[in-house]
């Protein structure tokens, strides 16, 4: 089985279809993702016999502030590389793009903490990472 991995934003469909797969339906307001997709700082697709099976986007300011976003993998090819391969490209996309102490950061499911700890993602004692869904 062979996967490329290709420097685009994930369509719409397609975003939509890997959200549905991990189980994000409900937390993505999917009719206003087009603004947000276009305004990624940068993504990547991974393929398979052309069809879409993993996506990974960075968003954020461009200078001081660089999130990890949207990092998602098909469940049927998860564990097979394909998170890696992601993680390697938005990493060397942040260290070609993100300058000396920029904030790189990204929220993470308990599965998937060990593979951004291979890249020195840590969670600080100090610090915890919250969020909330509008309307406010």
């Amino acid at each position: 089985m062979s996967f490329e991995i290709i420097e685009r934003t994930p369509t719409l469909d397609e975003f939509h279809q890997l959200c549905v797969s991990v189980g994000w339906e409900k937390l993505m307001n999917f009719k206003i993702i087009k603004d947000s997709l276009e305004n990624s700082l940068y993504s990547v697709v991974v393929l398979s016999e052309s069809k879409i099976i993993g996506m990974g986007r960075i968003i954020g300011d461009g200078y001081v502030y660089f999130y990890l976003q949207d990092i998602v993998v098909l469940p049927e090819f998860q564990r097979m590389g394909i998170g890696t391969m992601i993680m390697d490209k938005l990493m060397s996309y942040l260290k070609k793009n993100a300058p000396d102490q920029a904030f790189i950061g990204l929220f993470s499911s308990n599965d998937a903490k060990i593979l951004y700890e291979k890249y020195d993602f840590k969670q600080y004692p100090a610090l915890t990472g919250m969020f909330r869904l509008a309307p406010i």
